[in-house]
């Protein structure tokens, strides 16, 4: 896995060559147990196409109510509360948004602080928590977003887990693996729900 780093260089900074002393370089960390596709074998890698989807299914079978949007700030995309989640009728990605205030609903985030005697998960963790998720569900039913995902997910993850650190953590990878997957599931039609033709007898 490359990483790249800044380390302060002082041959550089004595000979003028930089102005701040500074280099930057990549090295490169081994994970265990992590590839890309080119280093495997067999025949060209398909992403599997989901079945369709459909958000209202989803959000009635987890429980989630949406309501209107009623915040006055038209830079807001949307809002979780309790179980509820509104969407900017003029939000960029509706549907990522919906992707991420479900995320957060699911997640637990919106009921944290009805519970005081457990820890609270710190706000850019959240966020980088919900957005992960929605980045998950669009790369998987082929939804535009992912690209502003990342940026998002980017701008949170470091004040999330601090500088030094450099992967989210375990225990927050594992929660968005499980909503993103209960999302999914949720609003999949099933086969029996797919409109058929039919004949004349």
């Amino acid at each position: 896995m490359p990483i790249t780093r800044k380390c302060r260089d002082e041959e550089a900074e004595s000979n003028g060559d930089d102005a701040n002393g500074e280099r930057t370089f990549t090295s490169f960390m081994h994970k265990a147990r992590w590839f890309v596709i080119s280093q495997t074998v067999g025949d060209e890698f398909t992403p599997p196409r989901l079945p369709e989807w459909e958000a209202e299914r989803a959000l009635a079978a987890l429980d989630i109510e949406r309501i209107a949007f009623t915040d006055t700030d038209g830079n807001c995309q949307g809002y979780a509360r309790k179980r509820q989640i509104a969407i900017n009728p003029v939000a960029q990605l509706p549907h990522k948004t919906l992707f991420h205030e479900a995320a957060h609903v699911i997640l637990g985030h919106t009921s944290e602080a009805d519970f005081t005697d457990t820890e609270r998960t710190p706000k850019n963790l959240r966020e980088v928590e919900a957005e992960a998720v929605a980045l998950l569900c669009c790369e998987a039913l082929n939804l535009e977003g992912a690209n502003f995902c990342r940026g998002y997910i980017q701008n949170w993850l470091c004040p999330a887990i601090g500088y030094d650190a450099d992967a989210i953590p375990e225990k927050s990878a594992q929660k968005i693996f499980r909503a993103a997957d209960q999302i999914l599931r949720a609003g999949r039609l099933q086969p029996s729900d797919e409109t058929t033709t039919q004949t004349e007898p």
